[in-house]
């Protein structure tokens, strides 16, 4: 990898761009293309959260133990037994870490040589009053600067919280040997995604949660995804309101109340997936004038712009969100819109978000909450997965799909979908949210048959049909 200095000077940069992951390289490169001299300074390891203990590690995981699951459920072809075990966690967790260093290599490291105007430099960095940046001592300046310096985990401010020896998802993903039970704090995506693998591997889960699971998605598939954990061995704790935890031994023993009445619940481990905040706090933004939110979020307008005009921001620096495409977007728009005035916008609005448990959950578009919120008088369809020929063949019907629709207009407003192929079938919805298609349109399209995706021409059927009436290929 190139030192900065080997090539330009410090003062011949056109883009300094502060963090090494995704976003970052998604604008240096952008940048490059259209001429620009850029400088990436990275601070820890290059490739940021999602290839390295995010995304690809999870994943990797979740598909892991599948093969487990898949194995115990084979019951339900009648005729066919299975049987699958684990022989070897710390190979298959070492399996997973050979993965992330070759996909780091091939999407980052060894992407570098290919655009000799890039250069990289490790080191921290923090802003000065003039919007320059000092790293290691040394101060750097360009026309436009960009921060891309992502998130970390969450830790709550829960009392005793410091005596314990808790994981978080990178941790508790490199571990390579399991605990016999754990404790998963969080209902959001990390905290679902985690409790279903370590289940999986045969660990006794309890997920205990404020708010239940996935609580700002629709309440259907909550509710659930929530008895399919049950059914799984998976205790699902939540309303809780927590109030102390302790080391008790061998057991992390929390304290909170349910209801108003007092509850203890125990585990070998605690694993804490109460969210991420943005890497904003050791940056000296306040030096330089620019503004975050109260849980640090970088505030940007619509151009990707900070309060401080030279100075853009993308990512999940900017609190909001906070998948890796969305990191890569917003970037690119940052890049073009720092070193060329392109004046692009920043559109959200059909962003297709998935969360790999099993079923998978799968969204685009406005929630009935947010559209209600939003002004819109609302009507739904709510089809449970009984109705979808594929999943009557895969012996497989947990799982629903619903669709939000402005009632006057019958435009598609959302779409959500709980199976376990639902992440291969939002972004039909997702581009039908983008054209801006009716229900009625959805459900006059063309799908093939036998496959989960068809169940959106269904539950668009569902707005004004009993789709139990209708014959073959939703005719």
């Amino acid at each position: 990898m190139k030192d900065c200095c080997e090539s330009k000077k410090p003062a011949g940069y056109d883009l300094l761009v502060i963090g090494a992951g995704s976003a970052g390289f998604s604008a240096a490169i952008t940048a490059a293309e259209t001429g620009a001299n850029v400088l990436i300074i990275g601070h820890g390891t290059i490739g940021g959260t999602c290839v390295n203990v995010g995304c690809v590690p999870s994943k990797a995981m979740i598909r892991a133990v599948e093969v487990l699951h898949n194995a115990r459920v084979a019951t339900r072809f009648n005729g066919i037994t299975a049987r699958g075990e684990i022989t070897d966690w710390a190979a298959l967790v070492r399996q997973k870490q050979g993965l992330v260093d070759d996909l780091r290599a091939a999407k980052y490291t060894d992407i570098l040589p290919n655009y000799p105007n890039v250069d990289y430099m490790a080191g921290a960095a923090e802003f000065n009053s003039d919007g320059s940046i000092t790293v290691d001592g040394q101060r750097f300046s360009a026309a436009k600067t960009l921060i891309a310096t992502g998130s970390r985990p969450h830790v709550p401010n829960l009392d005793g919280l410091a005596d314990v020896d808790w994981l978080d998802s990178t941790s508790a993903l490199e571990m390579e040997a399991l605990s016999a039970s754990l404790m998963v704090m969080g209902g959001g995506y990390i905290g679902v995604e985690l409790a279903q693998i370590f289940a999986r591997a045969g660990v006794a889960v309890t997920l205990v949660t404020r708010h239940g699971l996935l609580p700002a998605g629709e309440p259907e598939i909550s509710a659930a995804l929530t008895e399919y954990f049950a059914q799984e061995g998976i205790t699902v704790l939540d309303a809780l309101a927590y109030q102390s935890i302790r080391q008790q031994g061998d057991q992390v023993v929390l304290s909170a109340k349910h209801n108003g009445q007092p509850r203890e619940i125990s585990a070998d481990r605690l694993l804490l997936a109460t969210g991420r905040v943005p890497n904003s706090d050791r940056l000296a933004l306040d030096r330089a004038g620019i503004d975050t939110d109260a849980r640090g979020g970088i505030i940007t307008n619509a151009q990707m712009q900070t309060s401080r005009p030279d100075v853009f921001a993308a990512g999940d620096v900017t609190g909001r969100d906070q998948f890796v495409y969305m990191a890569a977007y917003g970037a690119k728009i940052a890049a073009l819109n720092a070193v060329g005035n392109a004046g692009m916008t920043y559109d959200n609005h059909a962003m297709p978000a998935v969360v790999f448990s099993d079923p998978q959950v799968a969204g685009v578009g406005l929630t009935e909450a947010a559209a209600l919120k939003a002004g819109h008088q609302v009507v739904t369809s709510v089809l449970p997965l009984e109705y979808v020929p594929r999943a009557l063949a895969a012996r497989d019907t947990r799982g629903l799909i619903k669709l939000v629709a402005d009632k006057d207009s019958k435009k598609l407003l959302g779409a959500h979908i709980l199976a376990p192929e639902g992440a291969d079938s939002i972004q039909t919805a997702a581009m039908a949210i983008h054209g801006g298609l009716t229900y009625e349109q959805l459900g006059a399209m063309i799908f093939p048959y036998l496959t989960t995706v068809e169940g959106l021409k269904l539950a668009a059927q569902t707005f004004e049909k009993d789709v139990a009436k209708l014959s073959c290929c939703a005719g």
